[in-house]
């Protein structure tokens, strides 16, 4: 690709349109050059075609049999993998992820595409529940047109068929997908592989459109638009509150489901520290410089009680010392970073120690304040998006549980100590378990397991709102909601409350737990 090229397109349907005059280029951060292809615009003519399309297709593929749905799923995963070396090539060329990385993220993408596939098909999701006296009959319904706003840190796992349009779709709803344009070229491959999955088995026309924009006029006009019934949004506190904002000040507000980052506090207590303090620090340093420190999961503070923590901090600091740098997503992010660091130490952070610096890489970066200073100052405990972290030293363990107490709401807590000091502090537990959606013990919280047990979401502001997950098959409940069914004759009723269960599914019956 050596000259430039206009190819980017919106996916409309099956269908694809170019008529906006506005364009943009993906950036690659490792050669640091502009890519030669172009992408268009969605001007608001294509979002209103594209959204009035999945409005006339909801009603079709929402009564589509799961069996129907399963395969649409498991086609879009065989039709991601047909893409081959291509797709991998693109994305390492467009984000600066390794390869190695890149195959592993598409592993993930289409596990998790045959993963709700299994769900669905099964059918115990929709919580059934039946009560014979009074005739009251209750399942899980899916709400409409779901507007999903790709991330830029998992160019597929978080993308075009990521976990939110899995979810969206195994739930039966429409989507209508905001590609993010660090990687549009990768967001173009994938939308192509759905809209062969969708022909090939025979979805209505509207069941996915992809659009592309670079400005938050794109995503506020879509989160106004009256069409859309849910939004599902990985990126940035600022990105997701302003979506959220919108959303819930229109004449009919509707949910939106925003992972907005998290700083990941990680509590190491005295005795873990003095058995095994080296051990943790070279642990815990290639958590927070995993990938460039560019997960939402990454470890961006931790606390220790002050008089027991010099061995593992002296640890860090040698290790840190020649730790690597590494390529960022986008200037932006490597910019947002470095700005970031620096501001920390503006606040009074003292620098624990720093990696070599290398020019356009990320560098990773230790500091330290006191539990004074942390809370005498909030913003030295948010985030800085990269591979650093920030130590909160505490003067004794009563600081220790008053930060804890202090905490705004994250993805993950973790805490690491031996099996006497963890039921010593119990307490601190009670105390963490109201903070984050995911607590650890004696892990790292870099790594989210795609199960039927994963929380990817916490309280405020880590997500809104609290009571979903991003990741995982309970992900499918943000695109439902439960109806139940009064005093019907049992022809008009859906299979899955029908007294003979034609499906075998478990449901719970007078409350009793039955599959027959």
């Amino acid at each position: 690709m050596s000259r430039t090229m206009l190819t980017g397109l919106q996916l409309i349907g099956t269908s694809f349109s170019g008529e906006g005059d506005h364009t943009f280029r993906a950036f690659d951060p490792v050669q640091q050059q502009w890519l030669p292809t172009e992408f268009r615009e969605a001007t608001a003519g294509e979002m209103d075609a594209a959204l009035t399309l999945a409005a006339k297709a909801f009603p079709h593929y929402k009564k589509l049999p799961a069996t129907r749905r399963a395969a649409f799923l498991q086609a879009i995963a065989a039709e991601i993998m047909a893409l081959g070396d291509e797709l991998i090539q693109v994305a390492a060329a467009e984000s600066g992820l390794p390869v190695a990385r890149l195959q592993g993220e598409r592993d993930r993408t289409t596990g998790q595409l045959q993963l709700f596939a299994d769900t669905i098909t099964e059918g115990s999701w929709v919580n059934a529940r039946i009560n014979t006296q009074p005739d009251i009959r209750q399942l899980q319904i899916p709400i409409g047109v779901i507007g999903i706003f790709g991330a830029s840190n998992f160019p597929l796992a978080f993308s075009v068929a990521g976990g939110d349009t899995t979810a969206a779709l195994a739930a039966g709803c429409t989507v209508v997908f905001k590609a993010h344009p660090a990687h549009p070229h990768t967001s173009h491959l994938v939308a192509t592989a759905i809209r062969k999955a969708a022909l090939n088995t025979q979805m209505p026309e509207g069941v996915f459109s992809m659009l592309h924009g670079t400005s938050h006029e794109t995503g506020q006009y879509l989160a106004a638009h009256p069409l859309l019934s849910a939004i599902a949004f990985t990126g940035s506190f600022r990105g997701g509150k302003a979506l959220y904002e919108t959303a819930t000040r229109r004449t009919t507000p509707i949910p939106v489901y925003a992972e907005m980052g998290s700083v990941n506090p990680v509590f190491f207590l005295p005795g873990i520290l003095q058995e095994k303090g080296a051990e943790l620090a070279q642990q815990f340093l290639q958590s927070v410089t995993q990938g460039v420190g560019q997960f939402c999961t990454n470890p961006g503070m931790f606390i220790t009680a002050k008089d027991d923590a010099s061995t593992f901090v002296q640890a860090l600091q040698q290790g840190i010392a020649t730790a690597a740098g590494g390529y960022m997503l986008t200037p932006g992010i490597l910019e947002a970073y470095t700005s970031g660091v620096e501001q920390l130490t503006r606040q009074g952070a003292l620098v624990l120690g720093k990696a070599p610096a290398n020019p356009h890489q990320g560098s990773p970066c230790l500091l330290q304040v006191s539990v004074a200073q942390a809370l005498e100052n909030p913003t030295l405990c948010h985030e800085v998006f990269g591979p650093s972290s920030l130590h909160i030293q505490a003067t004794n363990m009563e600081e220790l549980y008053l930060l804890a107490q202090r905490l705004e709401g994250q993805l993950t807590v973790t805490i690491h100590g031996t099996e006497t000091e963890l039921a010593a502090h119990a307490p601190l537990i009670d105390i963490l378990r109201e903070k984050a959606g995911r607590i650890i013990i004696n892990g790292f919280p870099t790594g989210v397991a795609v199960n039927h047990a994963m929380v990817h979401g916490g309280p405020w502001p880590a997500t809104t709102p609290a009571a979903g997950t991003s990741v995982g098959t309970a992900a499918i409940y943000r695109f439902c909601r439960p109806v139940c069914f009064q005093g019907f004759p049992a022809s008009l009723l859906p299979p899955e409350l029908q007294d003979s269960n034609p499906l075998g599914i478990w449901r719970l019956v007078d409350g009793h737990f039955s599959n027959t």
